[in-house]
C-alpha cells in the first residue's frame, strides 16, 4: 500500500517470514506496496491504516502538502493502509516562462462538455454469514477502449476499469462491506488500491501482489470509515504511473447518511447533478492524437492537455446555485493552484469558495478561500456559490509555477462554468460548523523523532534513505508497534532547511481544519509526521505519489508489528486460489472476519497500552473470539528480509474460467 494506505490509522502490518507469498494467501486479498521514490514534485500519503498523524514542515517551498495542522503542526489521520504521500516539489529550480506546445495544439478548448462517471451498481447484495449485514458484490473488467481526444486526428488507445475513464464511480454507505471482484483484461499485469480505505494489507494493492492478463482477484473493503472521497487506481509495480495515465483510475465515495454527518448539514446533493467529481490529470500526445507515453521517462511527465473527467478543457452547464465539487488530482506528475475567476466587463474578479472536506473527510468547519493547492492523490471537497453569477461564465483557472511543473500555453486553464440565467430555488446550505474532527492525541508535548526519512536521486536512482524498493532484503524501513504512536520526519534533501511557516507558504486553514493522507514536500522542505499504528497490524507501502518517481523505486515498506504477548494468535490462513462460486467465496472471505469489531480492537489496543495487563489480554481475547483455521486473523505472515526481489503472481489472484 502507499505510505498512506500503510500508516494510517488503522493500517494492517505484516509479520514477514517470506518476501510475499504467505502474506497473499488470504482469500482475495491484495497486498499492496507502492513505490516510492524521491521526486521533483513527489507526494508521500497515508492511506490504508487508520494512522493520525500531526505534521511540521520545514522549507522555504509552499509545495509541502501537510494535512491538518495544530498550531504549527499539521496532523492527519492515515485510515487503515498507511499510505503516506510524500509530493517532493522538484529538485532544482522551479520552471520560469511559459513552454512551447508538446502535443498538438488543443483548438477546441471549452467546447466540450463534462462527462460525469457513471455510477458503478453491484452485481449482488450477499447476506455476511457472521454479522447478518449486506456484503454487496461487484465485477470490474479492465480492459482496452478508444478516445477521441482530438477531433481532427486519430483515436487514442487507453486501458480502463470497464473500459472507461475515468472508471466508475462507486458509491458505498458507511458500514456496508464491498467485495471487488477486478478481471484484468488489459496488456500488463495489475494491482488495485483503494487510496484513504484502512483497508487489511492483502487487500490494499501491494505492489507486487499482481493479477496478470487473463486472471482476476477480489478485494475485500470494510467502509466503515467517515464520509469521505476516495479514489482506486491501479499499483502494480514498475508499471503504476503508466497504466493511471492510461485511465486506470475512478473515484470512490463513502457516504454517511446518519444524524452525526453529512445529510443533516445540507449540502448540495445529487451525484452527477448538484454533486459532481471532478478528476484532473495532465497529458501530452504525439501528432497522430496518440498517448505519448510516460514508460521511459525518468523524472516526471507534467503534461501541456490539462483534463478534467478525461475531457480536456471542457464547460458544465450550471444552474445559479450552489453546488459540490469533489477534486482529485489524478495526474502522475502535475499540481495545480486552482481559482475560480468571473469576467465581467473587461474586469475579472475571483469568486470565493468553501473547501468543506479533505483526503479523510469532513473539516472542522467551511474554510472560505479564493485559491486551493492540490497535489498528486490529493482530494478536497468545495463548495461553490454559482447564485450571484447568473447569465455569466465562470472559469476555473491554474496559476503558472506551481511548484517545479512546466509551463505550457494552456496549462493555467483548466474548465468553464456556464450559469444559466433562470432563478432557481437552492435549498441546499453551508452551515458554520460541520464535524468534531478526530483528531490524533499528541505523542507528547515535546515533539522527538522516531524515524528520518530521507528522499533523494542518487547516481540516478529514486531512493528513501539510500535503499530502493528493489533492495527486498533492507526497504522495510520501520517497524512501528501495533497501537503506537511514532513520529517521522521527512526530509527532501534538495535545498536548504527553512521553517514553513516562514517561508513561501505556512499551513493553510484547510490543512489545519481537517484530517490529510498526502502530504506536499518541496525542495529542502522537512515534515514531521505523528501517526498511530492501528488496529492492524501488517506491512504496508510508503513513497512519492509523483508517480514516475514511484515507478523507479522511490517506495519502502513498513511493518506494524505483532504484539506477542497480547495473546491472540494471528499466523492463520486460508489458500484462496480455490475456485469457487461467486457467493460462496464472498461468504468465505466473509467468515474470516476482516472487519469485525473494529472499534473495540481499537478499544482495546488503547487499553493495552495503557495498562498493560492481562486483564486487557483477556478482554480483547474475548472479544475477538480465538482463532482457529477457517477463522479470519488480523495478522497474516509474509517476510521482512529476504533475498528475492523478483515478482511474481499473486496467490490471490485466480486464473479466469474459460
Amino acid at each position: 500500500m502507499d505510505w498512506m494506505s500503510s500508516m494510517s490509522s488503522g493500517s494492517p502490518v505484516i509479520k514477514m517470514d517470506s518476501p510475499r507469498g504467505d502474506l497473499s494467501k488470504m482469500p482475495g486479498y491484495m497486498y499492496k506496496e507502492s513505490n516510492d521514490k524521491l521526486c521533483p514534485l513527489s507526494t508521500f500519503s497515508f492511506a490504508e491504516t487508520k494512522t493520525l498523524a500531526r505534521i511540521t514542515l520545514v522549507s522555504p517551498w509552499f509545495s509541502h502538502f501537510l494535512g491538518l495542522s495544530r498550531i504549527k503542526m499539521a496532523s492527519f489521520i492515515l485510515s487503515q493502509t498507511l499510505l503516506l504521500l510524500l509530493v517532493l516539489s522538484a529538485v532544482g529550480s522551479v520552471s520560469a516562462g511559459v513552454d512551447k506546445w508538446l502535443s498538438p495544439p488543443y483548438k477546441w478548448t471549452y467546447q466540450f462538455p463534462l462527462p460525469i462517471p457513471p455510477v458503478k451498481a453491484p452485481s449482488k447484495t450477499i447476506v455476511n454469514p457472521v454479522t447478518g449485514k449486506n456484503i454487496l458484490y461487484y465485477e470490474v473488467e479492465i480492459k482496452e477502449f478508444k478516445s477521441q481526444v482530438y477531433p481532427d486526428r486519430g483515436p487514442a488507445t487507453l486501458w480502463g476499469y470497464d473500459g472507461i475513464s475515468p472508471g466508475p464511480t462507486f458509491i458505498v454507505e458507511k458500514g456496508t462491506e464491498t467485495v471487488v471482484r477486478f478481471i484484468n483484461n488489459a496488456r500488463l499485469a495489475n494491482s488495485v488500491h483503494l487510496h484513504g480505505s484502512f483497508s487489511l494489507a492483502p487487500f490494499d494493492g501491494w505492489a507486487e501482489d499482481i493479477t496478470p492478463p487473463g486472471w482476476y482477484k477480489d478485494y475485500y473493503y470494510p467502509n466503515s470509515q467517515s464520509a469521505r472521497t476516495l479514489w482506486y487506481h491501479d499499483h502494480a509495480i514498475d508499471h503504476t504511473a503508466e497504466k493511471a495515465y492510461y485511465g486506470q483510475a475512478g473515484a470512490y465515495i463513502l457516504h454517511d447518511p446518519s444524524s452525526e454527518e453529512e445529510d443533516p448539514l445540507n449540502l448540495p446533493r445529487g451525484y452527477g447533478i448538484y454533486d459532481i467529481p471532478l478528476i484532473l490529470s495532465a497529458k501530452q500526445y504525439a501528432p497522430d492524437g496518440s498517448l505519448f507515453s510516460p514508460a521511459a521517462e525518468t523524472t516526471s511527465l507534467y503534461g501541456d492537455v490539462i483534463h478534467v473527467n478525461d475531457q480536456p478543457w471542457p464547460f458544465l452547464q450550471v444552474e445559479p446555485r450552489k453546488y459540490r465539487f469533489r477534486f482529485l488530482d489524478a495526474s502522475i506528475s502535475r499540481s495545480f493552484l486552482l481559482y475560480f475567476e468571473r469576467t465581467s466587463d473587461a474586469t475579472t474578479k475571483l469568486v470565493p469558495f468553501d473547501v468543506m472536506a479533505s483526503d479523510a473527510g469532513l473539516l472542522a468547519a467551511p474554510q472560505r478561500v479564493n485559491e486551493l493547492y492540490m497535489s498528486m492523490a490529493e482530494r478536497y471537497e468545495v463548495v461553490v456559490d454559482f447564485g450571484p453569477y447568473r447569465g455569466e461564465n465562470i472559469t476555473l483557472r491554474n496559476a503558472r509555477e506551481v511548484g517545479a511543473d512546466r509551463d505550457h500555453p494552456d496549462t493555467d486553464k483548466v474548465m468553464k462554468f456556464v450559469v444559466s440565467g433562470d432563478q432557481v430555488h437552492d435549498p441546499s446550505n453551508v452551515p458554520s460548523t460541520l464535524r468534531r474532527v478526530p483528531f490524533p492525541k499528541p505523542k507528547s508535548q515535546v515533539v522527538v523523532v522516531d524515524q528520518h526519512f530521507k528522499f533523494e536521486r542518487s547516481n540516478g536512482e529514486w531512493k528513501i534513505n539510500g535503499v530502493s524498493f528493489a533492495d527486498v532484503a533492507n526497504r522495510v524501513l520501520a517497524r512501528p508497534k501495533r497501537g503506537t504512536v511514532e513520529v517521522w520526519e521527512l526530509e527532501d534533501s534538495s535545498g536548504g532547511v527553512k521553517k514553513r511557516v516562514n517561508g513561501k507558504r505556512s499551513v493553510l486553514p484547510y490543512e489545519a481544519q481537517g484530517l490529510k493522507d498526502v502530504v506536499w514536500l518541496g525542495p529542502g522542505e522537512t515534515v514531521t509526521v505523528e501517526a498511530y499504528y492501528a488496529p492492524w497490524d501488517g506491512v504496508y507501502m510508503f513513497h512519492c505519489h509523483n508517480l514516475i518517481h514511484e515507478d523507479h523505486e522511490m517506495m519502502a515498506a513498513f511493518n506494524v508489528s505483532v504484539l506477542q504477548d497480547w495473546g491472540y494468535d494471528e499466523t492463520h490462513y486460508i489458500d484462496p486460489m480455490e475456485e469457487r462460486a461467486v457467493e460462496a467465496r464472498v461468504k468465505e472471505m466473509a467468515g474470516y472476519r476482516p472487519y469485525d469489531k473494529v472499534e473495540e480492537v481499537e478499544s482495546v489496543l488503547e487499553q493495552y497500552w495503557e495498562t498493560k495487563t492481562k486483564t486487557v489480554t483477556t478482554s480483547f481475547a474475548t472479544t475477538m473470539g480465538p482463532t482457529s483455521a477457517g477463522v479470519f486473523t488480523t495478522s497474516f505472515k509474509t517476510s521482512t528480509t529476504s533475498s528475492s526481489s523478483f515478482t511474481r503472481t499473486s496467490s490471490t489472484s485466480t486464473k479466469k474460467k474459460d
